[in-house]
C-alpha cells in the first residue's frame, strides 16, 4: 500500500471512530474536545476573560452542542483575517418529548418529536436506543446540592418502531404515508413484562416515575417517563432514577458505521450529514497546526466552527444564526488590539468555507439532477451554486476553492439544482449575510441524505480532508494575489 493510500485509509478509519462515538450533537462536541485537547488546544470559556497568544491554539463550546476551535498564526496582528470552515453537529432524528410516557394496547411506548426534515419511513423496523444528555442532582445526607451535566448512550437496542403487516394494509406498496404523530412512536416494552419485572415494579410502587426539579417531587412531574426507561438511564450513569432532573434524549440507530460495498468503497452510516464534514474540517485543522512550524508564517487565524440546529434553521443561541461566530471573531481581534475598526477590517479579509454534504447523482433517479451538474461519488468536494442565494458561493469564492484543488490535483465538482425544483440551503448564507464574510458553499457527495442510514464514498472523505488542510495551510498566500474592490 502506498503512503497516500495509507493516509487515506487512516482518515477513513478515524472518521468511522468519530461517527460511532457521536450519536448526538453533544457526543460529537465531546469527541471533538478530546481530539483537540490531545492536539494541544486549550479550552477557554465564554464566561471568562481571554488571554490569547499568537502561535497558540484554543477552543470553546456553547451549550455543549456547538464548538469553535482556532489556531492563531505567529505573525497575526489585530485586523488580520480568519480562515474558517463551518459545519454542523446536528442531524434529523426523533427527540423524546418532555412527557414521553405513552401506554397503548398493552405496550409501553416512548413519545417523540420529529427534529428536522428526516426520511421518517427509514426509521421503521430499526433497532433503536437512546442517547443525549441528562441533568443529574448530586449531594446526599443533607449536604450541599449541585447539578451536573452528563452524557449518556445506552448501547443495546431497547426500542423499535414496527411497521404494520401488509395483510392489514394492502395498499401500502402503492404509497407508504407516515403519520408522524400516531405512527412514529417507538415500542419500549409490554405492560405485562414491565409489571412482572421486580426492579421496575418496585420503582413503580415506591416511586412515582417522575423527574426531580429541585430535590423534591411535584405533582406536575409525576408520570412523565416510563420507570423502566428511567431505570435504564440511572443504571447506565450510576445514579438513582429520582436524581435525574431533566434530559435531552433522542432515538438512535444501534447499527454501527462501517466501510462497505463489494469493493469496500462506501461508508454506510447515520449522520454523515453533517458529521462527515465536521470530522474532515476538524482533522484538517488539527493536522494543519500539529508541527512547531505550522503557524510560523501564518498571518491569520485558522478556525473550525461546528454549529448545532442547522437542520431546523439555525435560529438558536448556539446556531449559526446566533452571534457565536461574530463573538468569536470579535473577542480574538480585541485580544490583540483595541481600535474600533479592527473587527470590520478583519471580516473583510476573512473567508468561510461552509461545508455541508451534497447530493450525489442517484443511479435510479438520474432525472432529479440538472444535466450539466451531476456530482458523482469519488468525484471530490462539490461547489454549490444558486443564483437566488440559497448558497453563498460567487465567482471569487469558487475560484479560490477551485484553485486549491488544481494546485493539489484534487478532484472538484459543481452543483446547481434544477430550475423546476426547490433548493436547499446551509449555514453559508446565514453567516455570509449576518457577518459579512466571503463564503463558498461546498460538500462531499452522498446518497440517502436524511435517511437513518446514509452512504458516501471513501475517496471523498480523503479528498475533503486534503482540500480543507490545503485551505488552512495556503489560503493566506492565495488571498494576497486576489484583487477585488480596489
Amino acid at each position: 500500500m502506498s503512503k497516500v493510500q495509507c493516509e487515506g485509509s487512516s482518515v477513513v478509519t478515524d472518521l468511522i471512530s468519530f461517527l460511532n462515538a457521536s450519536p448526538t450533537a453533544f457526543h460529537a462536541v465531546e469527541e471533538a474536545k478530546k481530539r483537540l485537547r490531545n492536539a494541544g488546544f486549550e479550552q477557554v470559556s465564554e464566561r471568562e476573560d481571554w488571554n490569547l497568544k499568537a502561535g497558540n491554539k484554543y477552543f470553546f463550546t456553547r451549550n455543549y452542542s456547538t464548538i469553535v476551535a482556532f489556531a492563531i498564526g505567529e505573525r497575526y496582528i489585530a485586523g488580520n483575517g480568519f480562515h474558517i470552515v463551518g459545519a454542523h453537529t446536528d442531524s434529523p432524528c426523533l427527540k423524546l418529548k418532555p412527557n414521553s410516557k405513552v401506554a397503548k394496547g398493552g405496550y409501553l411506548e416512548v413519545g417523540v418529536q420529529t427534529y428536522g426534515g428526516g426520511l421518517w419511513h427509514t426509521w421503521f423496523d430499526r433497532d433503536l436506543t437512546v442517547a443525549g444528555r441528562l441533568m443529574i442532582r448530586e449531594g446526599k445526607d443533607g449536604g450541599p446540592v449541585s447539578y451536573s451535566h452528563r452524557l449518556v448512550k445506552i448501547e443495546e437496542p431497547i426500542m423499535r418502531i414496527p411497521t404494520l403487516a401488509i395483510h392489514l394494509d394492502r395498499g401500502v406498496n402503492d404509497g407508504f404515508k407516515v403519520n408522524t404523530h400516531s405512527h412514529l412512536i417507538p415500542v419500549l416494552a409490554t405492560s405485562v413484562k414491565a409489571e412482572l419485572n421486580k426492579v421496575v415494579s418496585e420503582n413503580d410502587q415506591g416511586e412515582d416515575g417522575g423527574v426531580k426539579t429541585d430535590g423534591k417531587k411535584s405533582n406536575d412531574d409525576k408520570q412523565k417517563h416510563h420507570s423502566v426507561l428511567l431505570q435504564l438511564l440511572s443504571t447506565h450513569l450510576g445514579c438513582e432514577p429520582d436524581e435525574i432532573c431533566d434530559f435531552e434524549l433522542q432515538a438512535c440507530d444501534t447499527q454501527p458505521s462501517i466501510v462497505a460495498g463489494a469493493m469496500k468503497e462506501f461508508i454506510f452510516s447515520g449522520r454523515l450529514d453533517n458529521l462527515c464534514m465536521s470530522f474532515c474540517s476538524l482533522k484538517a485543522l488539527i493536522d494543519a497546526t500539529s508541527s512547531e512550524s505550522s503557524l510560523q508564517n501564518e498571518i491569520g487565524v485558522r478556525m473550525v466552527a461546528l454549529f448545532d440546529h442547522e437542520e431546523v434553521g439555525s435560529n438558536s443561541a448556539q446556531g449559526a444564526g446566533s452571534p457565536v461566530m461574530l463573538d468569536a471573531l470579535s473577542r480574538i481581534t480585541f485580544c490583540f488590539g483595541s481600535e474600533s475598526k479592527l473587527l470590520e477590517k478583519a471580516i473583510q479579509k476573512s473567508f468561510l468555507v461552509s461545508a455541508d454534504m451534497a447530493h450525489a447523482l442517484h443511479p435510479n433517479y438520474v432525472d432529479k439532477h440538472e444535466e450539466n451538474h451531476q456530482p458523482k461519488l469519488h468525484g471530490g468536494l462539490v461547489i454549490k451554486h444558486n443564483a437566488n442565494q440559497r448558497y453563498a458561493t460567487n465567482a471569487v469564492t469558487s475560484f479560490i476553492f477551485r484553485e486549491l484543488a488544481n494546485k493539489h490535483n484534487l478532484p472538484i465538482q459543481e452543483f446547481v439544482v434544477r430550475n423546476d425544483m426547490p433548493c436547499g440551503s446551509t449555514i453559508g448564507p446565514i453567516l455570509a449575510s449576518g457577518v459579512g464574510i466571503r463564503t463558498v458553499d461546498v460538500g462531499a457527495p452522498q446518497l440517502s441524505m436524511h435517511s437513518i442510514r446514509e452512504m458516501c464514498a471513501v475517496d471523498d472523505v480523503k479528498h475533503s480532508y486534503e482540500h480543507f488542510k490545503a485551505y488552512f495551510e495556503e489560503f493566506s498566500d492565495i488571498d494576497l494575489k486576489i484583487s477585488v474592490d480596489e
